[in-house]
């Protein structure tokens, strides 16, 4: 099978996990097409003995690593946004490896083999990130679920983590009335709602008006993982982890600049 065949599938996978490692999708896919280029120009990086998406995420991480080797710039230095002053303050390959596990849902083995590493080391890393991670965002979240069941779990998930839920809308209407009430810093939304409304379209008329990061819950990622439009920087696959909507969370809120602060 030739290398494009094999890792075809697995592309709009490494999307997510690109836009979620730095932060936006423009980067994200910017990079995962330096990827491609670069196994189209040299195959022998692809590690045929591997599985097809182990081998092509461990070609994305070299890519990564190679690109991001900066040198680090001086606290308070005018310019840089909160993102960058939050990339400076969390150890890269821990967050690298947090997403891997939580996100991707890989196994800690095969975390330490896209990092060329043990899977003890592994584990370590997550845990580091997942901790650091924390320490740096706290915010209000307005969760947007017509599933009772899921919407509380989601709430103790959000808890949780050290936020506060301004409330939970089962449909566009209530959301945006919810919005009026209390601004929150985070959303997480389910694309469809209980009257047949559209989450995407309540998310898209809560940011005519406020400026705040997003986080969809879907059943079918691959439809907002084309590459081919504007889509969501952040992704939760139903069904889901707590693990991964934990680390969406704090993945959502570390890139933004608002994530060092509560919303009033």
């Amino acid at each position: 099978m030739s290398i494009a065949r094999e890792i075809s599938q697995h592309l709009p996978y490494l999307r997510r996990f690109a836009r979620a490692l730095s932060g936006t999708q423009s980067s994200g896919d910017a990079y995962v097409v330096a990827t491609l280029e670069a196994l189209v120009a040299d195959s022998t990086i692809f590690e045929r003995h591997l599985p097809g998406r182990i081998a092509l995420y461990k070609v994305f991480v070299s890519m990564w690593s190679s690109t991001n080797r900066r040198q680090r710039p001086i606290a308070g230095e005018p310019g840089r946004s909160a993102a960058e002053v939050n990339l400076d303050a969390l150890t890269p390959l821990p967050r690298q490896a947090f997403l891997l596990r939580t996100v991707e849902g890989f196994s800690l083995e095969e975390v330490a083999s896209i990092l060329d590493t043990t899977p003890a080391a592994a584990a370590q890393l997550v845990e580091r990130a997942g901790r650091e991670i924390a320490e740096q965002v706290a915010t209000d979240v307005l969760i947007i679920e017509d599933e009772p069941i899921i919407a509380l779990d989601i709430e103790a998930m959000v808890q949780e983590l050290g936020h506060d839920v301004t409330g939970i809308a089962r449909t566009h209407k209530e959301a945006i009335s919810l919005v009026r009430i209390r601004r929150p810093g985070l959303v997480l939304a389910d694309i469809q709602l209980a009257d047949g409304s559209s989450g995407l379209d309540a998310v898209n008329e809560i940011l005519m008006n406020i400026d705040v990061p997003v986080i969809f819950i879907t059943a079918y990622p691959e439809r907002l993982l084309t590459g081919d439009k504007p889509e969501p920087a952040f992704l939760i696959t139903k069904p889901f982890q707590p693990e991964a909507v934990k680390a969406a969370i704090s993945q959502a809120l570390f890139f933004d600049r608002k994530a060092s602060r509560k919303v009033a």
